[in-house]
C-alpha cells in the first residue's frame, strides 16, 4: 500500500526548498512526486463518495495542485508541512463544492450527521459537509490543534503518525485530539439527540 513515507521525505523537502528559493527546475522534479501523493489522498477521500459523484478525485487534484502552485514564495519546512497545508486547501475546495451544489439546488432539508457519516453524503445532502465545516470552524476557535487533527486526518487522510509529524506533537496526542474531536463534533452535529 502507498504511504507518504514511500517519496523519500528528505527529497521532496529539499525539492521544495529550492523551488521556494526560486529554482523552477526542482518544480520539474517536485510534481511527479507530489502529484502522486496529492492523487492518493484524493482518492481514498474520493472512494468514500456515492458513485457517479460529480467531482472526481482528478479534478480535486487538479484544483489542489494549481492553488498551491502559486505559493512558491512559502517557505516549505518539509514534505510533512506542504501536505499538512495540501489538506487545509482540499477541505476547502470540497467545502466550497458543497456550497456551489447546494445553491444551486437550493432545497433540501438540512440534516445533521456524525463525522462518521460525512463521506457518504450524497449530492442531495451536501449540509452536512457544510455542517461539519461550521462545527469545525466551531471547533478550532476552542481548540485549535483538535480541528488541526480532524483536517489533517478526514480531510487531508493523513495517518496519525504523518499528523503528529506535522504538527510536531506524538502520536498519542493526535490519538487523543482525534478521540476528543469525534465526541465534540457528534454532540455539536446532533445536539442532545445522541450525545
Amino acid at each position: 500500500m502507498d504511504t507518504m513515507a514511500d517519496n523519500s521525505p528528505r527529497d521532496i523537502t529539499q525539492l521544495l526548498r529550492l523551488w521556494s528559493a526560486g529554482d523552477a527546475s526542482a518544480l520539474e522534479g517536485l510534481t511527479p512526486l507530489v502529484y502522486r501523493e496529492l492523487h492518493r489522498l484524493a482518492v481514498r477521500y474520493m472512494g468514500r463518495e456515492r458513485p457517479g459523484h460529480t467531482l472526481q478525485a482528478t479534478g480535486l487534484v487538479n484544483e489542489v495542485y494549481v492553488r498551491l502552485i502559486d505559493w512558491q514564495s512559502v517557505q516549505w519546512q518539509n514534505r510533512s508541512h506542504f501536505f499538512g497545508v495540501s489538506a487545509q486547501v482540499m477541505r476547502r475546495i470540497l467545502v466550497d463544492y458543497a456550497r456551489s451544489r447546494l445553491y444551486a439546488k437550493r432545497g433540501g432539508n438540512a440534516r445533521p450527521v456524525s463525522l462518521d457519516d460525512v463521506p457518504a453524503i450524497a449530492d442531495d445532502s451536501l449540509t452536512g459537509l457544510l455542517d461539519v465545516d461550521i462545527a469545525l470552524n466551531r471547533l478550532a476557535k476552542l481548540d485549535p490543534r483538535t480541528a488541526q487533527v480532524v483536517e489533517l486526518r478526514y480531510f487531508g487522510g493523513l495517518s496519525v503518525e504523518e499528523a503528529a509529524e506535522v504538527l510536531k506533537v506524538s502520536p498519542i496526542t493526535v490519538i487523543r485530539s482525534w478521540n476528543f474531536a469525534k465526541v465534540w463534533l457528534l454532540r455539536e452535529l446532533y445536539g442532545e439527540q445522541k450525545a
